[in-house]
């Protein structure tokens, strides 16, 4: 797994996470100063005019400094199918907010996050609720590594 691209300077201040998918998107907010990430839900509108309309509801609430968004592989290290399409979704964050975005390797962070709400002793309520998860780990897998002491390869992850 590769660090954050030299072009992309260390974000600060609050973050919004994204675990993009084709269906829906889940969305995590954290902060570099605690260096907490928590789920806030999912965008289930596949439309990207719905898509960024219920973005910059979150833009309005949670006033980020910058995204955060996944780019899946696959578990030979090759790029998935979704990673373009997620690539084009920064894209477009970055020219709609004028804000910068990052990149995190999210492979397996759905499934990673199943394993963490079962181990918890819960159960995801839906499809949206783990896509809020897994939004969560991607983006606190940036804030572990992007602010020391823990600038190691935290949860699997590290910047893309």
């Amino acid at each position: 797994m590769n660090p954050a691209p030299a072009e992309t300077p260390p974000l600060s201040g609050t973050l919004l996470g994204f675990d993009f998918g084709e269906k829906r998107l889940g969305v995590a907010v954290g902060e570099t100063g605690t260096r907490l990430a928590h789920p806030v839900g999912a965008i289930a509108e596949e439309a990207t005019e719905a898509r960024f309309a219920a973005i910059q509801r979150l833009v309005a609430e949670w006033h980020p400094a910058g995204f955060v968004v996944g780019l899946p592989r696959h578990a030979d290290g090759g790029e998935h199918e979704v990673a373009r399409l997620a690539g084009k979704f920064a894209r477009r964050l970055n020219a709609r907010f004028g804000l910068p975005v990052a990149f995190v390797d999210e492979t397996l962070s759905s499934a990673e996050a199943g394993a963490r709400i079962r181990e918890a002793g819960g159960r995801a309520k839906g499809k949206g609720e783990l896509d809020a998860h897994a939004a969560t780990l991607i983006l606190q897998s940036y804030l572990d590594y992007m602010n020391p002491p823990n600038a190691k390869e935290a949860h699997g992850r590290t910047p893309a």
